[in-house]
């Protein structure tokens, strides 16, 4: 199957267009990453894909480049106490109008993953479900948005092993919800998430 088929590079072919996607949205720890993309009209990566279907080795290698071929891109985020105080869906829409404001270029169309975003500036929107399975400028952002909140998370994680987000990145892992109940939470982790299982909590009480 030729993913160069499938991506498109951009929804308006006449558009200054800016693709956007956020990483970190189902972590227990750490902030939301989002990356907005404009890539140039002649940009056509084979290898582009929603990131999630990508090595952590073919993520870094199409990080490098991204960031050589796009016209503009940034990278920001929202932290776990913006997090708590706006709700994991807005503050992933915070984080994308907080990378979209530091583009050099002004896109004048943005596309966006999923089916919820709120209007930045007065520039024309259009979120697309599976977005970074469709477009290159969305999949360019998913992995931007994965690969500096991967790089987060492990700089983090040599302050508090015990977490092992080096690996788990801040997701839900058994491990990492097990760490949690015995060592309790840190200025990184969500206060208004789930962090620990019901169930493991049984599992301590009876032991």
């Amino acid at each position: 199957m030729n993913l160069k088929d499938e991506l498109n590079l951009c929804m308006k072919p006449n558009s200054v267009e800016a693709g956007c996607d956020e990483a970190g949205r189902g972590c227990l720890a750490g902030p939301v990453f989002a990356a907005a993309v404009i890539l140039p009209h002649n940009f056509n990566c084979k290898e582009l894909n929603d990131s999630k279907m990508l090595t952590e080795k073919q993520r870094n290698e199409l990080r490098k480049i991204i960031e050589a071929n796009a016209i503009c891109y940034s990278v920001a985020s929202c932290s776990p106490e913006e997090i708590d105080t706006l709700n994991i869906l807005w503050a992933s829409v915070n984080a994308m109008h907080k990378a979209l404001s530091s583009l050099t270029v002004q896109p004048n169309h943005i596309i966006v993953d999923g089916n919820r975003f709120l209007p930045f500036k007065e520039i024309e929107h259009t979120c697309v479900v599976k977005g970074d399975s469709k477009f290159q400028s969305i999949a360019a952002a998913s992995i931007l948005a994965k690969t500096y909140r991967d790089d987060y998370m492990k700089r983090i994680g040599e302050q508090f092993p015990e977490y092992e987000w080096a690996t788990n990145k801040g997701y839900p892992t058994k491990k990492h919800r097990l760490a949690i109940k015995h060592y309790g939470i840190t200025e990184y982790h969500r206060k208004s998430f789930n962090l620990i299982e019901k169930q493991y909590e049984l599992n301590f009480s009876e032991s």
